[in-house]
């Protein structure tokens, strides 16, 4: 039977991956329904008890979606959700932030009304907002918290003297920021070991380097023409070249370990701790059973040593992001 994992000295048991559920409704081309609640379901089923959406996805439309796929099993999952990105509809790629007390209260209401329960689990804010203080922040969702709308609180891509700020307002049972073998920041700005020293449970979001380590992206044209990985600074140009090769040398141990390169790049990132919960994302039942099996991959000392080799800390070609998002992060 998987161990559970917890997040945060409070928090929640989970299963030790999770599901996000973003690319069920946008941001990478074409989508079904339907064959995202079966998967969600189908998730479910396998045991995943952790679910992951935002106001954000959609927008709106994700946390709908999720709420369809667990009207009758709301108790077998730990919800997230999240609020505090602004988007802008005449401008598709502009992003913003709001931690304003009153956007908190108007925003969990609206996601808990849009995912059609009375709660929500793990409740974030999504970026944080450099015109708010986040102990103002922090204590509308604590607020939520006493009113029983939002059980435990988290934070998404905030900095470490951040973490501790909103730490001492109210517990934060989990820090989600993006964090895979070609995505390491944290391991150099002080956020996983804050995390830790805490006792905040660790959250990572794209742990396949948003579908690159899977070593299935061969070249851009395999990208629908809505996918806006096509414009992504990893995925364009010479970055793209110089990515592929490192995905390929992933292959290469996968390979000789008996495993798919997905599988190899999951279970690094669940060796990083037992804090450590990831939520790769898929719409797809044959993806989700394929991320699985990276719970029965044991990686040795040697095995992680050749991986660092591989792929060293810092070695994916270009930002994560378009300069304008990157500006939200780590803030």
């Amino acid at each position: 039977m998987t161990a559970m994992r917890k997040l945060g000295r409070v928090g929640p048991e989970v299963f030790p991956l999770g599901l996000g559920c973003m690319g069920m409704s946008e941001f990478y081309g074409a989508h079904d329904d339907a064959e995202s609640i079966r998967t969600i379901n189908h998730a479910i089923d396998r045991g995943i008890n952790f679910i992951d959406t935002a106001d954000i996805y959609g927008p709106h439309t994700n946390e709908a979606l999720v709420g369809r796929a667990l009207a009758g099993r709301r108790d077998k999952v730990v919800l997230a959700t999240k609020f505090g990105i602004v988007r802008d509809a005449a401008n598709p790629g502009a992003r913003g932030a709001n931690g304003r007390p009153e956007y908190v209260r108007a925003s969990c209401d609206a996601s808990l009304k849009r995912l059609g329960v009375d709660h929500i689990d793990l409740y974030y804010q999504h970026r944080v907002d450099p015109d708010t203080p986040i102990e103002e922040t922090v204590g509308a969702m604590a607020d939520l918290v006493k009113a029983g709308k939002v059980r435990w609180i988290g934070l998404s891509e905030a900095g470490a003297a951040t973490i501790e700020r909103a730490h001492a307002v109210h517990p934060v049972t989990a820090l989600q920021s993006e964090y895979s073998l070609w995505t390491r920041d944290v391991d150099e700005n002080g956020i996983l070991a804050t995390c830790q020293r805490l006792g905040i449970g660790f959250v990572p979001y794209s742990p396949l380097g948003r579908g690159f380590l899977t070593g299935a992206i061969r070249t851009p044209d395999d990208f629908e023409p809505d996918d806006y990985r096509r414009t992504s600074p990893r995925f364009t140009g010479e970055n793209f070249a110089r990515n592929l090769k490192l995905v390929d040398a992933v292959r290469e141990l996968a390979a000789a370990k008996g495993c798919t390169a997905a599988q190899l790049a999951l279970a690094w990132v669940l060796t990083r701790g037992e804090h450590v919960v990831p939520i790769p994302g898929t719409r797809r039942i044959a993806n989700l059973d394929d991320n699985l099996g990276a719970l029965d991959v044991t990686l040795s000392a040697r095995d992680l040593a050749d991986i660092d080799a591989v792929f060293p800390l810092g070695a994916a070609a270009g930002t994560r992001y378009a300069e304008q998002v990157m500006s939200l992060l780590s803030r």
